[in-house]
């Protein structure tokens, strides 16, 4: 009788652990899936500015396609659905730099650095960029915790069984890794 007890109480405990392991792995799961889902979202709104602020710009600085050409090509690689999201990141930190040098003609151009419509899509540009920033430390933090949990002893066994696999964190190219450099 004692054994049946031992045995029943062990079954007990084990199945609590993996129930309890499994529905905090799906809960991590989610919010690193949520987390990428905000991303996307602000991602889109950027997209949908692109076109605008590339229209503005357009009168004004007819000279200047080929960079407009190119934020548009960027855009456009940004919303491919067949990237890995590292690739999307990286499309999108592209099209990032394009967007400076789209600011920077606001300097050659007067008219343009006094047309509202462009100053608010600059605005907002910015402000996305802020937010984006920080849902991708957001993505990350999900993305690690989750991880961990993947990984670690004895929820990887509940993991393995059931095909949780770990999400690769979003990486800052290389090329924004280095040092910036001032000249005067």
């Amino acid at each position: 009788m004692v054994l049946l007890l031992i045995v029943i109480g062990a079954a007990t405990a084990i199945g609590i652990f993996w129930f309890s392991s499994y529905n905090r792995l799906v809960k991590y799961r989610m919010w690193a899936e949520e987390s990428w889902a905000q991303i996307e979202n602000m991602l889109k709104q950027r997209y949908d500015m692109i076109p605008n602020l590339v229209n503005t710009v357009k009168g004004y600085a007819k000279h200047e396609q080929e960079t407009l050409t190119q934020v548009i090509e960027k855009r456009n690689q940004m919303q491919d659905s067949n990237v890995s999201r590292n690739e999307q990141m990286h499309a999108n930190n592209e099209a990032e730099q394009l967007l400076g040098r789209l600011f920077a003609l606001r300097e050659d151009y007067p008219d343009l650095k006094a047309n509202e419509n462009f100053m608010h899509l600059q605005q907002e540009l910015t402000s996305m960029e802020r937010k984006l920033a920080y849902a991708r430390q957001t993505y990350n933090s999900t993305v690690r915790d989750y991880n961990i949990a993947v990984q670690s002893i004895p929820t990887n066994f509940v993991a393995n069984v059931h095909n949780f696999l770990q999400y690769e964190m979003l990486e800052t190219p290389e090329e924004e890794r280095q040092n910036v450099k001032v000249e005067f």
